[in-house]
């Protein structure tokens, strides 16, 4: 089957808290989601709610792709004029919700950490382009191609309309995975007051 994001399922609202659990479950053992949310417990009650606001953010103001409606994987997309997080943005995104779920004192260093993010992607991809927010596979539907579906689908797309693409991680083992489908690492450093790496990384447009 050719890549085609008409092959893919397309979420909408009513798609956002299961989509929303399930990359949870994809990043529990992330190492930067691990720092920042070292209890088990905590990182099992938090994730959901910290994830619905990313996947909300995604329907709303770009778009957001599964393998199937059963969400075996999900990737969340911004078009880069849509990726400046106003205020009235944060609110629709469910911002103030996540803030009571999540707790402050959990939500106030992940503040820090989108600040310094936001930093380096306006260095790093200043101009047009997509930007990959996220991409989680179920770990029970994980090493079954799901993540390459989404992402061929979707570049597809993109390399008709002559653009990059951005994303970033703080998880190392995933670089070489993004660098197999196109991606170069555009910046490596560390998050401040903290031991977290991150990678930004681009894809290049295609003439």
């Amino acid at each position: 089957m050719a890549a085609d994001l008409n092959n893919l399922f397309r979420l909408t609202m009513a798609q956002i808290k299961p989509a929303a659990e399930m990359i949870a479950r994809a990043f529990q053992d992330s190492p930067g989601i691990v720092y920042y949310f070292p209890d088990e417990y905590e990182r099992k009650k938090s994730l959901p709610y910290s994830f619905q606001y990313i996947v909300r953010r995604g329907v709303l103001y770009g778009e957001v792709y599964a393998t199937s409606p059963n969400l075996e994987g999900v990737a969340v997309w911004l078009p880069s004029d849509n990726t400046r997080m106003t205020m009235w943005r944060a609110i629709r995104s469910s911002g103030l919700s996540m803030l009571l779920k999540v707790g402050k004192k959990n939500l106030s260093p992940l503040t820090s950490l989108g600040a310094y993010l936001s930093s380096i992607h306006k260095r790093c991809a200043p101009f047009r382009h997509w930007y990959l927010v996220g991409l989680g596979v179920d770990p029970a539907h994980q090493g079954k191609g799901h993540a390459s579906t989404l992402l061929k689908a979707m570049f597809a797309r993109i390399d008709k309309e002559h653009l990059p693409c951005y994303l970033e991680t703080q998880n190392e083992k995933n670089v070489p995975i993004y660098q197999h489908y196109g991606f170069k690492v555009v910046d490596e450093s560390t998050v401040p007051d903290t031991t977290v790496t991150n990678w930004a990384m681009l894809r290049e447009k295609v003439d």
